[in-house]
């Protein structure tokens, strides 16, 4: 089942789930030693997707810092048993729909691992940085400009 919700619309629950998640995968998982827990969740509208009780796919979009800025989806992530199944698609998918049908953004940015790269150019994202590292994993920096 997907959910979406603004961050006042989480249970403690869900906020514990998500966060637990995503520390399992970006801190532990990758061997990323950082403040998972940023400050902007509060700002976000978080979409994920629950199977039998556990979240499997998870991303939040992040509205833009400053006036005219490109809204973001961010900490996109799939669990290691949901990886391959077209879950990761589909949730881009919809983050995306969100962003265009929703919200009207007129181009979205996403930071992603380099190796994803192929995967987020399929959704029509153009890079826009070099390649760098953002603890020790190759990131680049990708954006859409909707029409």
């Amino acid at each position: 089942m997907w959910e979406r919700k603004s961050f006042e619309e989480l249970t403690k629950r869900e906020l514990y789930s998500i966060l637990q998640l995503r520390v399992q995968v970006f801190v532990v998982e990758q061997e990323c030693p950082y403040p998972e827990v940023d400050g902007k969740d509060e700002r976000c509208v978080h979409i994920w997707k629950e199977r039998n009780g556990s979240i499997e796919a998870y991303c939040r979009i992040v509205p833009p810092e400053v006036e005219n800025g490109s809204y973001a989806i961010g900490r996109v992530l799939v669990t290691q048993e949901a990886r391959g199944t077209g879950t990761g698609r589909e949730l881009m998918e919809r983050a995306i729909s969100f962003l265009k049908e929703e919200v009207h953004a007129s181009s979205i940015w996403l930071h992603g691992q380099e190796y994803l790269r192929s995967f987020y150019g399929s959704f029509g994202f153009t890079e826009v940085s070099d390649v760098y590292l953002e603890d020790d994993i190759p990131h680049v920096d990708m954006q859409m400009l909707i029409k």
